[in-house]
């Protein structure tokens, strides 16, 4: 006989375990589906090892700058990159680790194999024992999604490279084309340049990390091309030819000329691709839209007993946004099947943080100025650099701003968005704030701690309504 639950996840990114354990604690018998490693692409491909690799560039350029700080580090400080990536898979494994135990611990069953549906409530599991099917209640489907190739890119490991070969490289490149300036592709842009590559970023729009505020995107191009980086906005690969000596690609520039350049290895960081192939279902009657299925607030697909979650879903695609849709499915789920102690909220997009870990890191949440203008909104816009923060020039690190967005007519927090240090840190305080709905009176009487650089996000709201102090 097969094996009967309450609820099947599909998946166990930080979308799908995050939902297992959230269902587990309601008292549902709960089953996860994997058919590589648990914890999926975030913490064995994404997320947590390119943080470890970050942090490895971070230490080396500090080292290479400690004379800034007073200090003396005889000889040349050299990367040894087969160690810096050790490191970054053994933060991977233990994390995975950690996902293993957490499965065990909340008694969640887990079937290793390809999932496929075989109806809404039913699912076949094609595993190294071979097949079998398994049934619950609920489906959740967290397949997530895996990186978009450009048909003239293909990657191939050695000189093209997705996200997942820039992680476990086979050498050090000496020439770096970066295709896409994303969170993913500025992230590595800016690890292999602190480790000693020559970089060079192309990006087709007209600012590089174009979902970011104005001011942040012209603030980073500063900042990458002071590092060293070239970075061509309004510019796009037209063509790749590879050869065991390198990667010539041809490069239409703003100018619209074409130019060929030379270069060791290229990392395509253009976009993703959802999983929803050969997972069954259309067969089920569940809506995609260019590949991405169809959910409402809740993770309902529509479908009775389907749900889904994560990045195989419409974005933004963000594991704090899938283990936030896991939960909420999860409690929905029970809800339906009679829990009347649980209270599920749908999804507010509008509250979901971005973070980019390069150097300045970049954190946002909510509306640019530019969007807020555009949607309707009077704005009030504040912002502070961090070179009147005295902790921020205390640390060497005076480079960066925040900036608040606000409805001049009411009030409301409509958007947040920094870059400098420790960003990715402090955005979570505007998330909070954008939650509960706060305005700016709220954050003008809040108490910051001194000396912190949290300080300058004080001051950038004082600076939207001409109060700010320190500049």
């Amino acid at each position: 006989m097969s094996a009967s639950y309450d609820v099947i996840v599909l998946g166990s990114g930080p979308g799908g375990y995050v939902a297992a354990i959230r269902l587990a604690q309601l008292g549902l018998k709960t089953a996860i589906v994997e058919r590589e490693l648990l914890g999926g692409i975030c913490l064995n491909w994404g997320c947590i090892p390119t943080k470890a690799l970050l942090r490895s560039a971070e230490i080396k350029h500090f080292a290479e700058h400690a004379s800034d700080y007073g200090l003396k580090i005889a000889g040349k400080i050299e990367a040894d990159l087969d160690a810096v990536v050790k490191r970054s898979r053994g933060v991977a494994k233990q994390l995975n680790a950690g996902v293993t135990h957490l499965m065990k611990k909340n008694k969640i069953t887990v079937h290793m194999g390809e999932g496929t549906l075989k109806s809404a409530t039913s699912v076949e599991v094609k595993g190294e024992k071979g097949a079998e099917t398994i049934s619950a209640k609920h489906v959740i489907v967290a397949t997530g999604a895996r990186a978009r190739e450009l048909p003239f890119a293909k990657a191939d490991g050695n000189k093209i490279w997705t996200y997942r070969h820039a992680m476990t490289p086979k050498e050090m490149p000496t020439k770096l084309l970066v295709m896409g300036s994303g969170a993913i592709g500025i992230e590595f842009a800016s690890f292999y340049n602190d480790m000693g590559a020559d970089v060079t970023v192309v990006e087709m729009l007209d600012r590089i990390v174009p979902v970011e505020d104005k001011d942040v995107s012209a603030f980073l191009e500063k900042a990458l091309t002071k590092q060293g980086m070239k970075i061509m906005t309004g510019a796009g690969v037209e063509a790749i030819e590879t050869s065991v000596k390198g990667v010539k690609a041809k490069i239409k520039g703003k100018d619209g000329k074409v130019a060929e350049h030379e270069f060791s290895h290229v990392i395509s960081a253009v976009g993703i691709v959802p999983n929803t192939e050969n997972v069954g279902l259309e067969a089920v009657g569940a809506k995609l839209d260019r590949g991405f299925i169809q959910i409402d607030d809740y993770g309902r697909t529509g479908v009775k007993g389907l749900w889904a979650i994560g990045d195989c879903t419409p974005g933004p695609w963000l594991a704090h946004k899938a283990s936030h849709e896991g939960v909420t499915a999860a409690e929905a789920i029970a809800q339906e099947m009679g829990n009347k102690d649980v209270h599920p909220h749908g999804l507010d997009r509008n509250n979901i943080p971005g973070c980019t870990y390069c150097h300045p890191q970049i954190a946002s949440v909510g509306m640019t100025e530019e969007k807020a203008k555009e949607a309707g909104y009077t704005v009030k816009a504040g912002t502070f650099p961090f070179i009147g923060n005295g902790k921020a020039i205390a640390l060497g690190e005076p480079e960066g701003f925040v900036k608040t967005v606000f409805d001049a007519k009411t009030g409301e927090l409509l958007g947040a968005h920094m870059i400098g240090a420790e960003v990715t840190e402090m955005i979570q305080g505007y998330v909070v704030g954008k939650t509960l709905e706060t305005t700016e009176a709220e954050l003008m009487q809040t108490v910051f701690p001194h000396p912190t650089i949290s300080e300058s996000m004080h001051e950038s709201v004082l600076a939207a309504y001409g109060r700010a102090i320190h500049i």
